[in-house]
């Protein structure tokens, strides 16, 4: 039987989307590490091959998960949104500044609730573990 792995986030540490990745990257890979930049990158990460073991027996446990959605909230995910609003693609354009104004009357989801989604549909049933 083989060990499972734990990596961990110190939810204190996020302070926003590119501060996850850095931390989850090095969590993964040590000092420097990658594992995405950006959500769809993140998401294929998850798939394997880019650190976590082959066979997917890993945890992941997310300490002060609390701090982290605060720092992901509505505020972070409309920055986001803004920033990638001049660069979609004009049949999403739409749908984007619908998010963006649902994200800046702090309704709707954040980027918190996508990375948890993320990781709950790409893993194994009890991966994350919120703490």
């Amino acid at each position: 039987m083989t060990a499972t792995v734990t990596y961990v986030i110190e939810g204190s540490e996020v302070t926003g989307l590119a501060r996850f990745f850095e931390l989850f990257g090095e969590a993964v890979n040590g000092p420097g590490g990658y594992f995405g930049r950006n959500l769809d990158a993140f998401a294929d990460c998850l798939g394997g091959g880019f650190g976590t073991p082959d066979d997917g027996s890993f945890t992941i446990e997310w300490r002060d998960h609390a701090l982290s959605a605060r720092a992901l909230g509505h505020e972070e995910t409309a920055r986001r949104l803004e920033a990638l609003l001049p660069r979609v693609h004009p049949a999403n354009r739409a749908r984007t500044e619908r998010e963006l104004a649902e994200a800046r009357a702090g309704r709707g989801p954040t980027l918190f609730d996508v990375l948890v989604e993320i990781i709950t549909d790409r893993t194994a049933p009890g991966t994350l573990r919120l703490r």
